[in-house]
């Protein structure tokens, strides 16, 4: 639950590797997944798919014409892409990298006045003193040039407080648009004003700037908006202002909007109706009620202003817009190229292609860089590699984004080695891989834990002095971290932070690749590590990231600790913080906690998740509190939220669990009225609650709808209903789930356990045993509790030796018997003949947690089912023991002695017994007995029963019953039979059978 808030917080930060790629715009390239970056983009296109042949038809039919007057050496290229150029077509040079761009230089006092604007922070002064004179262009040369916003302003003020200074619309374009850059609205609303106050009335290139400042800013409805008003000033849109807002609705994903725009543009009509201006106001009717705001601020003062003199005579009645126009600019076609590729239109993107050559509108690297993004981004990798050949043959050298869109076209294809080779060829055609290429790179190698390789890459940046960019450090880091090389991590983190200091948004990124792997020691050395700039406040996502690497380490104190000490550093949490932080305290069962947390949430105006509410229904649940559970469902419905699935079905479970059927099926059938479909968890929680009543006919019901549903039921309902058929003992019905479930390799452990407890309550042990060895051979067999069921099973049919194998190969797999494996193992022991007072005497000590009390249990076990390689091993590591042994322990080690016929050391265990100062209990005597009876010592069983007879020895039916079998070991049938009678006449009462000791404790309950 935790990572839904801030795993989507980070990826809206562009930390994942995926690139956005367009070739117009490369510098924000971002690898990997090419393809993916755009909507319009599938690798199975319907175009393809019907038709593989469309770049025959789309670019060498389209230009065929041309062919005559070509050289008979033209070349074929795969799938028809020939790209034929007429000989007058124009070819822009390209720039061979964007390191290679020369800033424009300047005469006269324009570069010592540059200079001095750059060095002194009195821009004023240096004004004054140097441009009295100047023209007006040089005035706008000036004002071009200024790196900062705060700059260009106070050199527009000025030039305006300058008498003779004539406002002029140039000037006031540079102005907006760097206001717009800075995404200062409200002062480029007055700027905006004073404008039209001066009388400079803005044009096609005022109206295309702002209409591209906005659409950056993210404020796509309101940069359209700038067209609507431009129409209302009289002024039809240039091909340039078009491109801009074709290419705005392109980037915004609008396709079909953005071909109509400029289709429409063509025949001289632009209609941008179809925009929601539903809180702008009537142009017509004047100004209305709607508020201004800071961001959205194209409702008042805005329209209002550019709107007092329409020029109304000039709309729909010129000759410009009834003509028919055909674009002439070579950016233009990219941006068509580009929007066609990105819409899945490939054959409109061949059109475009082919009557850009037909119009002898000159090509340049964009345009090509954008079909061979177009056709590698579809698949076509063939037609890519032969755009880049005519590139060169046209005399367009390739520039790096070129090989920059390759490489990530093949690195998305999956196609390493090639895209490694576009890499490697950046340099041997004498460019210089950017930012943009390293990056691609390393990314495309981390994804794939390409750790090595990802190495050679950053040596080879550091031979040339390139550094690591920041957007591709947590990348890196969380190559390493996945990989276990958290040293690496480390070390790449401290190298970065040398010369550096990390971003909020960065930090976070690290410190969740961290938290997903459970390392909250790491994450929280990146959260506080060292910061350059201590001014620098952590930001709220660092925070989240932190909680919730807390929260994975169930550190829930730390975790509440550091959300109590946010506001004190300046940061204050948000929704995320309180969501991640209750459901983490809910999934912990700290339910008042989280109870008093959704309080505060609440109280501070932050509005919960219905998950927020769910965990902590889910809790209450658990915890079997459910009229708490429904009082926090009936917030949700008065906090105006709709409960999903996950609310219904935790109360529906909990209902469930009490066998609470009425109630869980009101909750059912609300779900059901709200519009929601049960899924098979709900319908799940159902079948328990009809088997919790013993309700048949409502689980089959239910069960029946599982079987409707998409995949049919799971194991979990499977087993439910299995359940269900093993308490009412419907052997035949159970066994149909059961087979259909190992049918299709769903059956658990829990299904064999089913069918074992079925099996032996109703008495058919084979089919138990059956059941048991198939679960053993399926190796379902992997905790306690899987072993302990098998094991029970083989003790209830009396295959004791069966059992002590399985004791064995659970001790050998490092499991732990556990209280039930002891309870299954005294029932072996008891069921094996082992006298009742061994069995006690061991029972007792494992209650009281004595020392090597388990080792005692299972050393008996080994020895009674033959197992006596194993009994002695285990006799060997405690009796070598320091501490001292009690008496449990040394019967143990001489009953496993005798039994396995090493009668001199089981003497030995008694003799270093006595040493120790223990006097024998009755154990002790029972098993000397069975020793002496084993070596034909009849000595020692005369000495031991005669202790008996004259009650030296307190008088026991277990020990007369070894004199007995001791007696008969040493093949001396009268004197076995001299003390039968003496039993008889010692104990005057009646015999105990054997099968009441057997039948002791006979039953092992099953841990379902």
């Amino acid at each position: 639950m935790l990572q839904s808030c801030c795993s989507r917080e980070l990826k809206h930060e562009s930390f994942q590797p995926h690139m956005s790629l367009s070739p117009s715009k490369l510098p924000h390239l971002h690898f990997p997944c090419v393809a993916r970056g755009f909507s319009g983009f599938n690798y199975n296109d319907r175009i393809f798919s019907k038709n593989q042949d469309f770049l025959e038809q789309g670019l060498s039919a389209s230009v065929n014409f041309y062919t005559h007057k070509q050289n008979s050496r033209g070349s074929s290229v795969p799938i028809g892409c020939k790209l034929q150029c007429h000989s007058k077509t124009l070819f822009l040079p390209a720039r061979s990298s964007s390191s290679n761009v020369k800033k424009k230089r300047y005469g006269g006092v324009l570069p010592s006045i540059l200079r001095s604007l750059e060095s002194d922070k009195d821009v004023e002064k240096t004004l004054s003193s140097a441009c009295e004179n100047l023209s007006p262009k040089e005035q706008t040369v000036i004002l071009k040039e200024q790196s900062s916003c705060e700059k260009v302003v106070r050199v527009f003020e000025f030039f305006k407080s300058l008498k003779d200074y004539v406002p002029n619309v140039i000037h006031y374009n540079i102005v907006l648009r760097s206001l717009g850059r800075a995404q200062k609205w409200d002062e480029l609303r007055l700027c905006w004003i004073e404008m039209a106050k001066n009388g400079v009335l803005p044009t096609n290139n005022t109206y295309g700037m702002l209409v591209d400042v906005y659409a950056k800013a993210g404020l796509v409805k309101e940069a359209l908006l700038w067209i609507k008003h431009m129409r209302l000033r009289g002024l039809y849109p240039d091909e340039v202002t078009m491109n801009t807002v074709v290419r705005v609705l392109k980037d915004a994903g609008e396709f079909d909007r953005a071909d109509r725009f400029y289709k429409d543009w063509c025949i001289g009509r632009v209609d941008l109706n179809d925009l929601e201006l539903d809180s702008m106001i009537d142009f017509e009717n004047g100004p209305g009620s709607a508020p201004i705001s800071f961001k959205h601020f194209l409702s008042t003062e805005l329209f209002r202003t550019g709107g007092r003199n329409p020029v109304l005579e000039t709309l729909g009645s010129s000759d410009i817009e009834s003509s028919v126009r055909k674009p002439r600019l070579t950016s233009t076609y990219n941006t068509l190229i580009d929007l066609y590729g990105k819409a899945g239109r490939l054959k409109d993107a061949a059109d475009v292609f082919a009557e850009m050559l037909k119009s002898g509108v000159a090509m340049d690297t964009i345009t090509f860089n954008t079909m061979i993004f177009t056709c590698g981004s579809h698949g076509h990798f063939s037609e890519a590699e032969s755009l880049l050949n005519k590139m060169e043959e046209r005399g367009i050298p390739p520039d790096t984004k070129t090989y920059n869109i390759l490489l990530s076209l093949y690195a998305g294809a999956g196609n390493i080695e090639a895209a490694l080779e576009y890499y490697r060829k950046i340099r041997k055609v004498g460019l210089f891989p950017d930012i943009v290429t390293h990056r691609a790179v390393l990314h495309m190698l981390c994804e794939r834990k390409m750790v090595q390789e990802v190495e050679t890459v950053i040596e080879e940046m550091d031979e040339f002095g390139i550094h690591i960019d920041e957007q591709s450090l947590p990348v890196l880091m969380k190559m390493y971290i996945v990989e276990g090389l958290l040293d690496q991590a480390k070390l790449l983190f401290e190298k970065f932070l040398l010369d550096r200091e990390l971003s909020s948004k960065t930090r976070a990124a690290i410190i969740d690749a961290y938290a997903e792997r459970g390392l909250w020691a790491e994450a929280e050395a990146v959260f506080y590590g060292n910061r350059d700039c201590p001014r620098q406040k952590r930001g709220v996502v660092e925070y989240n990231v932190m909680i919730k690497a807390y929260g994975k380490a169930e550190l829930y104190d730390k975790a509440f600790s550091i959300f109590k000490s946010m506001r004190h550093h300046g940061t204050w949490p948000d929704e995320c913080t309180y969501n991640s932080l209750i459901q983490m305290f809910a999934g912990g069962d700290l339910v008042e906690q989280a109870r008093d947390l959704l309080s505060e949430m609440r109280a501070a105006g932050l509005k919960p998740k219905c998950q927020t509410f769910s965990s902590l229904i889910a809790c209450y649940a658990r915890l079997g509190r459910l009229s708490d559970a429904v009082d926090v469902y009936k917030e949700i419905v008065s906090a105006g939220l709709k409960p999903n699935e996950v609310v219904y079905g935790s109360l529906i479970n909990g209902f469930a669990e009490i066998g609470g059927v009425e109630e869980a099926l009101r909750y059912f059938h609300m779900m059901e009225e709200s519009g929601l479909s049960a899924n098979k968890i709900v319908l799940t929680s159902l079948i328990k609650a009809y088997s919790k009543v013993g309700c048949l006919e409502g689980a089959k019901h239910v069960y029946e709808k599982i079987k409707n549903l998409e995949g049919g039921p799971d194991i979990i309902a499977s087993n439910s209903i299995l359940n269900l058929y093993a308490d009412l003992g419907m052997v035949s019905e159970a066994r149909c789930v059961f087979d259909n479930l190992k049918e299709w390799g769903g059956a658990d452990g829990f299904s064999f356990a089913t069918m074992m407890y079925m099996y032996k309550n109703m008495g058919m042990l084979d089919e138990a045993i059956d059941v048991a060895d198939e679960m053993k051979q399926s190796g379902l067999l992997r905790d306690c509790s899987s072993y302990n069921k098998v094991m029970a099973c083989y003790v209830t049919n009396g295959q004791l030796r069966g059992c002590g194998e399985l004791l064995h190969e659970m001790i050998s797999q490092k499991i732990l018997p556990d209280a039930g494996t002891l309870n299954v193992l005294f029932t072996a022991l008891k069921k094996g003949g082992i006298p009742i007072e061994a069995v006690t005497q061991l029972e007792s000590s494992y209650m009281e947690g004595k020392p090597y009390a388990r080792q005692a249990v299972i050393i008996a076990v080994f020895s009674l089912v033959g197992l006596h390689a194993y009994a002695l091993e285990s006799c060997d590591a405690f009796t070598k023991a320091e501490m001292p042994l009690e008496s449990f322990a040394y019967n143990a080690a001489i009953y496993a002695y005798g039994k396995s016929g090493q009668i001199e050391k089981a003497l030995n265990i008694f003799m270093k017994m006595k040493d120790e100062g223990m006097e024998p209990d009755i154990v002790t005597y029972i098993n000397l007995v069975g020793c002496y009876g084993k070596a034909g010592m009849f000595e020692g069983v005369r000495r031991i029963y005669s202790q008996l007879k004259y009650g030296e020895i307190e008088p026991n039916e277990s020990l007369f019953k070894a004199v007995i079998e001791a007696y008969k070991d040493a093949n001396r049938q009268d004197l076995a039979e001299l003390v039968n009678q003496e039993m008889k006449f010692a104990f005057e009462g009646p015999d105990y059978s054997d099968s009441e000791v057997e039948g002791e404790n006979e039953d092992i309950v099953l841990d379902l």
